[in-house]
């Protein structure tokens, strides 16, 4: 599968970690940035490059890290389509894909170890959406609000 990955500085450490694990696992990553942890970048741009990649189908899910993970979740966000959840246990990672169909995964570096990060990481690329009647009767919900229905 193909997923798009950025960070900002304080995310760029664990991004560069993912990058080999997610090949590791069989999966495509497209590098967005940010290039470096030393010069200080706006984790929105990021955030915003990731969700373009999605929605235009060039990668079929994104990864987002910035310090917390909780602003690229809130930028990620505001993209119509886009279902980024904030997940630093492997239940939410999976769980937010198979019922929610969670299409971007922010995580926060300085929240969570690169164990742990591996571990969401290999759970949120291998879930898949359950199809389920109730789940998609709720996701047809979450869409109707995003048109403001």
């Amino acid at each position: 599968m193909k997923i798009a990955i950025a960070g900002d500085h304080a995310g760029y450490p664990l991004k560069a970690a993912l990058l080999p694990h997610l090949r590791a696992l069989g999966h495509e990553p497209a590098d967005l940035g940010t290039d470096s942890p030393d010069k200080s970048v706006d984790y929105p741009d990021f955030a915003a490059a990731v969700a373009r990649e999605v929605l235009s189908g060039r990668a079929e899910r994104g990864i987002v890290v910035c310090g917390s993970g909780v602003g690229a979740c809130v930028a990620a966000n505001k993209f119509k389509g886009i279902r980024a959840g904030l997940c630093h246990d492997t239940y939410s990672a999976h769980q937010g894909v198979e019922h929610d169909d969670m299409n971007v995964l922010c995580l926060g570096a300085r929240i969570i170890g690169l164990s742990l990060a591996f571990e969401i990481v290999a759970a949120f690329a291998s879930a898949r959406f359950s199809d389920e009647d109730r789940h998609k009767r709720r996701l047809k919900k979450v869409e109707d609000l995003e048109r403001g229905a």
